[in-house]
């Protein structure tokens, strides 16, 4: 159940940031303050890993998203979106979510140009920012969304 909650969120944070290229800070916020909260109440993360994992899972998440963000290369709900995921979930997820991410984000813009065509009209319009006019900074979130569902598929 707890799974369905976090995949629920970050389905969420996905499709915000799919469609205005921005993460709600009640999305983000939100989310950071319940997991940090059970982590302190619960002595674990929300899937089920110590307090300790958390908090490293935490540490790295900063460790790769801030110097991203200070070279504008993600944003600021991305950096609150992983941080809220690490206390979460643990490093392994963590890990596993940002290179998954990675690389279809990669792998996206390598197809898109030939993709974006032969997609319907619903989906063109609704997630404009991913289509292949736009810059190469795309939205991150679903790319995170894909990264995080591929690790939970291998690890689970």
């Amino acid at each position: 159940m707890q799974l369905i909650l976090l995949l629920a969120w970050l389905v969420a944070c996905a499709e915000q940031d799919a469609r205005q290229r921005q993460i709600s800070n009640w999305l983000t916020f939100g989310a950071f303050a319940v997991f940090l909260l059970f982590v302190l109440f619960k002595g674990q993360t929300w899937l089920g890993s110590t307090a300790a994992e958390g908090g490293w899972a935490l540490l790295l998440a900063l460790a790769f998203t801030l110097p991203g963000y200070a070279l504008g290369r993600l944003g600021a709900g991305d950096v609150k979106l992983l941080a809220a995921l690490a206390l979460a979930s643990d490093s392994l997820h963590l890990l596993g979510t940002f290179v998954g991410a990675g690389v279809a984000s990669i792998a996206w813009l390598l197809i898109r140009q030939y993709a974006w065509p032969h997609m319907s009209q619903w989906l063109t319009q609704r997630y404009r920012q991913l289509g292949p006019e736009t810059s190469n900074k795309q939205p991150f979130a679903p790319f995170l969304l894909v990264g995080f569902v591929l690790v939970t598929n291998w690890i689970h």
